[in-house]
């Protein structure tokens, strides 16, 4: 039998280097320490008691209230400034606010752990290598809203991570901190672990929620929104592990200080995955707000000390940036949206000046012309379009009009879609315009490359 054993990430590719600024998630971890033991001896499950009471025990005294109150909680986080490390930014405790606490039945939380994004691999390190964390950040966002129920839905392709997963799990259930009158307490909360199948459109809140009840992973028309019918048509909330992985530090310390990690409106830290053209890519836990240089050194600076041409910043969705612009821009949610661009899932692409950028949009072209559904006409014959226009371009069978036209289809593919995957494959395509119209003119008029030492990337 094939010994896959060689081939397993061990983190030392991605995250055990060291260069994180004031690690919050990646703190103490070594790729083995990921027991509850070790979780606890590095202040696990603290957070989950100070909420449930000193001890986690039921107030003795009648009507006496636990540790911290539900609103006190989404209070604490909103005060955080925590935003959705899944891609919206949305803040985190006001999308807990949504959640209708006296709703009689049945009420969902979900983790969204399908990382599918092209350049993300933050969330399946958590998973591995401090699972605990998010089982915990889980638990105390139940209480919050007054959940029983949980799952986490782990992408189909890292099932090594859905196993350590599981495996945490039934650490947590034995240890009391999962199940029925958690530590002693009245609140209960089950949490199971779900695999998907590799489906990119899964990570979309909606699809996931689709797939999650056995059906077909495509997104739903919103509204209803998942606040008021979600999992089984039930109330559901829904975040990022990383979103999940932030919640106990916060808890903990304080939303004050986590605020004061990172920057107003952009509290604490956050994981992003650095690669490309970088000496020392990988993944990097640094706060909100710190300027791009400082991230692109703790990465090696710019492979072989070539000059730097232009960042994907928040994973492929994301609009392209040139280098003089990205070499301004701090690493937060509102200053790469001025500058254009979005934070997304934080997975930031480095392009040296040897890259094409019509190859590379080849590559992205392809990626999501691959990956839609197909539910939606715009979506599912416009990225075909796409696609068969970059590629005619890339291969020296560009027309002059082709420019336009590819504008023009991505211009009727964004915002006429029932997710933002449509918009996710037509923004790369108009930034990559926008700011690298050159190299796609010369290419059509003079039927090779403007940068000539990449070789055409065929799909």
């Amino acid at each position: 039998m094939l010994d896959l054993s060689k081939f397993q990430a061990t983190g030392n590719e991605t995250c055990f280097h060291g260069r994180h600024l004031g690690a919050q998630i990646y703190a103490g971890l070594d790729g083995k320490n990921w027991s509850i033991k070790d979780y606890e001896a590095r202040g696990g499950y603290q957070a989950l008691r100070k909420i449930l009471g000193k001890d986690g025990a039921a107030p003795s005294a009648e009507g006496a209230a636990p540790g911290m109150t539900p609103e006190q909680v989404i209070a604490e986080v909103k005060l955080s400034g925590l935003r959705g490390r899944g891609g919206a930014g949305f803040p985190t405790g006001l999308k807990w606010s949504f959640m209708p606490r006296m709703y009689p039945g049945p009420k969902y939380l979900v983790c969204n752990s399908d990382e599918g994004e092209p350049g993300t691999c933050k969330d399946r390190d958590i998973l591995m290598f401090n699972p605990h964390i998010v089982i915990e950040g889980m638990a105390i966002a139940a209480y919050a809203m007054g959940i029983a129920v949980g799952y986490n839905y782990i992408h189909g392709e890292i099932f090594e991570v859905y196993e350590r997963f599981e495996a945490a799990l039934e650490e947590a259930r034995a240890a009391g901190y999962l199940g029925n009158g958690i530590m002693g307490s009245g609140f209960n909360f089950q949490l199971h672990a779900s695999h998907g199948f590799g489906a990119y459109i899964c990570g979309e809140e909606t699809a996931l929620l689709e797939s999650l009840e056995g059906k077909k992973g495509q997104p739903r028309f919103k509204p209803p929104f998942p606040a008021s019918f979600g999992l089984y048509g039930r109330p559901t909330t829904i975040n990022n592990t990383e979103t999940f992985a932030a919640v106990p530090w916060i808890i903990r310390h304080g939303g004050q200080p986590y605020l004061e990690v990172g920057k107003p409106n952009n509290g604490g830290t956050k994981i992003y995955s650095v690669s490309g053209d970088v000496e020392r890519p990988g993944n990097y836990e640094i706060p909100l707000g710190t300027p791009f240089p400082k991230l692109l050194e703790l990465a090696g600076g710019v492979r072989k000390g070539r000059k730097l041409k232009a960042v994907i910043p928040g994973g492929s969705s994301a609009p392209i940036l040139p280098a003089s612009i990205m070499m301004e821009c701090t690493m937060d949610y509102d200053s790469i949206a001025k500058a254009g661009s979005m934070l997304g899932s934080g997975a930031v692409i480095v392009m040296d000046d040897t890259r094409c950028m019509v190859n590379s949009l080849l590559r992205l072209s392809y990626f999501y012309m691959h990956e839609s559904c197909g539910q939606c006409t715009p979506c599912r014959e416009g990225t075909g379009w796409l696609f068969r226009m970059v590629e005619r371009i890339a291969h020296g069978q560009g027309r002059k009009e082709d420019i336009d036209l590819l504008n023009s289809v991505a211009d009727n593919i964004q915002g006429r879609t029932i997710c933002a995957l449509g918009d996710a494959a037509a923004m790369p395509v108009r930034a990559m315009i926008k700011h690298f119209r050159d190299e796609f003119v010369h290419l059509i008029e003079h039927k090779t490359r403007k940068v000539e030492s990449q070789s055409v990337v065929t799909a």
